[in-house]
């Protein structure tokens, strides 16, 4: 057997094997506010417990990513899921690190934010300027895990200051923003659109088709 032949067989032999690591999220994070989740309010005509305007769990955009993702991989992932429209609402001093402890102790490897809807309007460039450094603090916040992938979506409800300092924030944690405000412009994408709503701000909400257009641009953003 010539020397050629025999070192190969000793690469071959002593050449540990490398395997992939897998690339599927087994734990998700699903940080948002009532089109994430939100509970029973009979007042406004809502009586569902998830996504605010899906017909049913399992058409909200945080249950359509879940199982397309499931499929996609062959792994059902576990997820966490919050509503964080009081952060929205008055993210200036907000106590973030208390506030998302259970969220950061997730640790998540898979981050979707879908916030916005509920930001008073940014007046002035310090007001972009601070709603982007509270964006970002969440954001390090929420990647407990250095591993994690993190997807910041665009507001349903277009804003360009809003969703511009979203962008800003996602960039400065290596994350991918995905810009869905061309749904807005297909009155199809509304709930009200599906059935009548009593309530103005439900019906403003997505509908199913509205939850799968998001759902499918956040799946295609997924690494």
């Amino acid at each position: 057997m010539s020397q050629f032949l025999l070192t190969i067989i000793a690469l071959l032999c002593f050449t540990p094997v490398v395997f992939a690591e897998t690339l599927a999220p087994q734990k998700i994070l699903f940080v948002g506010n009532s089109l994430t989740s939100h509970g029973p309010k009979a007042d406004i005509d809502w009586h569902g417990n998830w996504g605010m305007a899906a017909t049913s769990l399992d058409k909200d955009y945080v249950h359509v990513v879940t199982k397309a993702l499931a499929t996609k991989h062959g792994l059902t992932p576990t997820i966490m899921v919050k509503n964080v429209a009081d952060f929205e609402r008055n993210h200036v001093g907000y106590d973030i690190a208390g506030k998302f402890a259970e969220a950061a102790a997730f640790k998540a490897d898979l981050v979707i934010l879908c916030i916005g809807e509920n930001v008073p309007a940014l007046k002035t460039p310090e007001a972009q300027a601070k709603y982007q450094e509270q964006v970002t603090a969440l954001l390090k916040t929420l990647k407990a895990n250095p591993k994690a992938q993190v997807i910041v979506r665009s507001s349903f409800w277009p804003n360009a200051a809003k969703d511009g300092t979203m962008r800003k924030a996602c960039e400065a944690v290596g994350g991918t923003f995905v810009d869905i405000s061309a749904l807005a412009k297909d009155e199809q994408n509304y709930a009200r659109s599906e059935r009548p709503y009593k309530h103005a701000g439900v019906a403003n909400h997505p509908g199913d088709r509205g939850m799968a257009a998001i759902a499918e641009a956040i799946v295609k953003a997924v690494k």
